[in-house]
């Protein structure tokens, strides 16, 4: 191919994962989907190797990239299959993310042609929590555990959906039917480009869509000053006891590769900031794109030359059973400040002060057990981002590994029995500098019935850090009628009662000006 036919190869194959994500958003039940947009779409080639997405979550994604090839392989595909799993141990982040995967074969059903695939987040994943999101010990408290299963075989539903929380009579319910759905536009579509340009053109195609990914890797990490370069940072604490725990990272720069090196981080702890291999590199992967150009072709052969060093047990790389709700959430996102923060020995002229470093996760419910009805709500709140060398930094944003929405006021009100009273930025949370950290926000809650409340949240120890003088945003701050409240909690609360969240700033970058 020459770049332009490769151009338009690359924008194809990104452009069946866009439709798949309109789909999946149009016909969602739940404002986790259809509102703050937690879920992502991809495609990947017959060996699990990603060779397309969308610009969805960044967690999502390089997980799915990480892993996908152990939970392809070994398997005899037919036409019409689709596999469900959530294993963060086998493929999966935490529970309530979701995976859907379908294999694709030519439209004679003669040749496997590779899969596509969806993860979206649910709030009821049959935890005995509503939310799905725990101050949780072990990953059997955190709901139901579903190993790569057929959910699908050769287009008939298996014994396994019945399993699925708000499963319907004999079909897909809900969230699930959205997600199958998704999966069978991106089969149709995929078999129409294959059809279009021939079998042989479309395997040359990727092949040199990752070969091309390679070479814009390998043109980033040859701008890179090589060396070891570390950096520590801590976590607050993981609800369960644990405190400042530590994560620390040595970055390896090399003339044509680059290694993170993750093995001085906390061994694995009580609670559930723990995550597997896979969420780490996700946050290796996202920080090495964003040093890369504009828009390139997010694909296996972006990631060759980047590796990984983890020691199992430890809190980057945990070991069954070890609880891992808030892995994915929080100390995901803190594994992108403490990559910055290495990367800013390495590029001082590009790289932000740290962002707000927590999704603020607020999840919520009530559970009859009388009746075994119940409701399930979660949200992730945004906050600020770092000052860097040119601006200032954003104001109340979902920075880098969240790439979802808050949910409207009116949506939440719409489905839930909470008023929302205050909605607003908070005003010079951001830390000051020659270019100031973004502002966080303030969401106050009215709760209109009896709930159960939990609250999964970072940086309300340790503020988010500034650079080259500038000084650390302010720490987040929860509390439920005017008592504080710590990051990390379960609660009961009742009608009248108000829950206050208020998200960390940025960092800032640079002196302060004096005035």
């Amino acid at each position: 191919m020459n770049s332009i036919e490769l151009k338009l190869f690359s924008s194809r194959v990104s452009a069946i994962c866009d439709e798949m994500g309109v789909v999946l958003r149009r016909t969602a039940f739940s404002p986790n989907i259809k509102d703050r947009l937690d879920y992502s779409c991809a495609l990947f080639g017959v060996d699990g190797q990603l060779f397309a997405q969308a610009a969805h979550i960044p967690v999502h994604l390089g997980s799915m990239a990480f892993a996908m090839n152990s939970i392809v392989s070994d398997r005899e595909w037919q036409p019409g299959d689709m596999l469900v799993l959530n294993d963060p141990f086998l493929g999966g982040t935490h529970l309530p993310d979701v995976t859907l995967i379908a294999a694709v074969f030519t439209e004679q059903n003669q040749h496997l042609i590779g899969f596509v695939a969806n993860r979206a987040h649910h709030a009821n994943i049959g935890c005995d929590t509503p939310g799905s999101m725990p101050i949780s010990s072990r990953l059997e408290q955190e709901g139901i555990i579903i190993p790569p299963t057929l959910l699908i075989r050769a287009g008939v539903l298996q014994p396994i959906a019945q399993h699925l929380p708000g499963m319907g009579e004999g079909v897909l319910s809900g969230d699930f039917a959205a997600q199958a759905g998704a999966n069978l536009l991106g089969v149709e579509r995929l078999q129409q480009l294959v059809q279009r340009l021939g079998l042989r053109n479309y395997r040359q195609g990727m092949i040199e869509l990752n070969d091309y990914a390679d070479r814009i890797c390998a043109n980033t990490l040859a701008e890179l000053r090589r060396g070891e370069y570390s950096f520590e940072d801590y976590l607050d604490d993981d609800g369960c006891g644990s405190t400042a725990i530590k994560l620390a990272l040595t970055l390896s720069i090399k003339a044509d590769e680059v290694e993170f090196d993750f093995s001085e981080c906390a061994q694995q702890v009580a609670g559930n900031l723990n995550c597997p291999e896979s969420v780490a590199a996700a946050a290796a992967y996202y920080c090495m794109r964003c040093l890369m150009p504009d828009d390139p072709p997010a694909c296996a052969g972006l990631f060759r030359r980047i590796h990984l060093k983890t020691v199992a047990g430890s809190i980057v790389n945990a070991k069954r059973p070890a609880a891992v709700a808030a892995g994915n959430v929080e100390t995901s996102t803190r594994l992108v400040d403490l990559v910055f923060g290495a990367l800013a020995q390495v590029l001082p002229e590009k790289i932000p002060a740290a962002s707000q470093g927590t999704m603020n996760n607020v999840a919520m419910g009530y559970i009859d057990k009388r009746s075994g009805s119940r409701w399930d709500y979660y949200e992730t709140l945004a906050g600020g981002l770092g000052g860097s060398p040119g601006h200032k930094g954003l104001d109340a944003v979902h920075s880098h590994m969240t790439n979802t929405l808050n949910t409207p006021v009116e949506s939440l009100e719409m489905h839930y029995p909470v008023r929302v009273l205050k909605y607003a930025l908070r005003h010079d949370s951001g830390g000051d500098g020659l270019h100031r950290g973004g502002d966080g926000l303030v969401r106050e809650y009215e709760f209109l019935q009896q709930a159960q409340l939990s609250l999964l949240s970072e940086r309300r120890v340790f503020a988010p850090w500034g650079l080259n003088g500038g000084q650390a945003g302010a720490k987040g701050q929860n509390s439920l009628n005017g008592q504080p409240l710590p990051g990390k909690c379960t609660l009961f609360v009742k009608p009248g009662d108000r829950l206050r969240i208020e998200t960390p700033g940025g960092g800032g970058w640079g002196e302060p000006v004096q005035k």
